[in-house]
């Protein structure tokens, strides 16, 4: 294959990686929208972060919400792009661009409870999910995302659900002294805690990346073809099956749990009788994965 059609291969995934990305930051802003719109506003109550701010702004001011977030993250743009690069940067801008306008949208809906009990939990659980989906497509929706992203990045063992009820527990508080009700700073404490569990949860505690485990004749090119589809790398070991007495390369692959699939059909199409073993991992750290 010349160098020309790998090259346009190579695009080609990448372009239509990047699609699902954006369907998924799509999906998770308008599960944002409505958790925020449908249960926490109407409420009077907050999950912190920009968005937390801006709902204030909103309750003082009566400016559109969604607007409030796009302004309040332009400084922050800046930082995604020259800390995270390019790519990420015009991801997160994609993500607080899609919420601001789904918010706009949504901002007049009914409230689907006033019972306010209700609200922190069900919006808690709705930002929580939007924001693991937009986390997941390696962006943000700007604001304490970034920021989060960014202590991540110095320390790695701090926990997102927890740098993240953090931040929004003081922007909590500036809510409770200017709205000068403390009823609503204790529902969005729950709304906070809601929101901080279900990250750790699903981002960090079910969404685990894979080991791969793969034993095969053909082990070169199964490593070549992963590398090649998936930009993921490989790690051959020596290996020697006790049964059959005989000496072989055992390939080690990580990769996320949404490439697992591509991984089995590629193993699958290239030797059919390959052994695979699919494990969780707690925590991956380098290029390609958390930093």
């Amino acid at each position: 294959m010349e160098k020309r059609q790998i090259r346009k291969l190579k695009r080609i995934i990448n372009l239509r990686n990047f699609a699902i990305d954006v369907i998924r930051i799509i999906i998770g802003t308008l599960i944002m929208s409505i958790g925020t719109t449908g249960f926490l506003l109407p409420n009077k109550l907050s999950f912190g972060g920009m968005t937390g701010f801006a709902t204030l702004l909103h309750y003082i001011f009566k400016f559109p919400i969604g607007t409030i977030v796009l302004v309040l993250n332009i400084p922050l743009f800046l930082l995604a792009f020259f800390k995270f690069g390019k790519k990420f940067g015009i991801k997160s801008i994609m993500g607080t661009l899609f919420l601001s306008l789904f918010l706009n949208m949504l901002e007049n809906i009914s409230a689907i409870t006033n019972d306010r009990f209700l609200a922190s939990i069900a919006g808690g659980i709705m930002v929580g999910l939007g924001t693991v989906i937009v986390f997941n497509s390696n962006a943000t929706t700007g604001g304490s995302d970034i920021i989060v992203k960014y202590i991540k990045r110095k320390f790695p063992t701090f926990k997102t659900g927890s740098i993240t009820t953090i931040i929004d527990t003081v922007i909590v508080l500036a809510n409770i002294i200017f709205l000068k009700d403390i009823e609503i700073g204790l529902y969005s404490a729950i709304a906070i805690i809601v929101v901080g569990r279900v990250i750790d949860t699903a981002y960090e505690g079910i969404g685990f990346s894979k080991a791969i485990f793969i034993i095969s004749k053909k082990y070169t090119e199964i490593a070549k073809t992963i590398n090649f589809e998936l930009e993921r790398g490989a790690t051959g070991i020596y290996s020697k099956g006790m049964y059959t007495n005989t000496d072989n390369m055992m390939l080690l692959c990580v990769v996320g749990r949404n490439e697992v699939s591509y991984v089995r059909k590629i193993v699958s199409k290239i030797d059919s009788k390959a052994f695979m073993v699919i494990s969780n991992t707690r925590e991956v750290f380098g290029q390609g994965f958390k930093s």
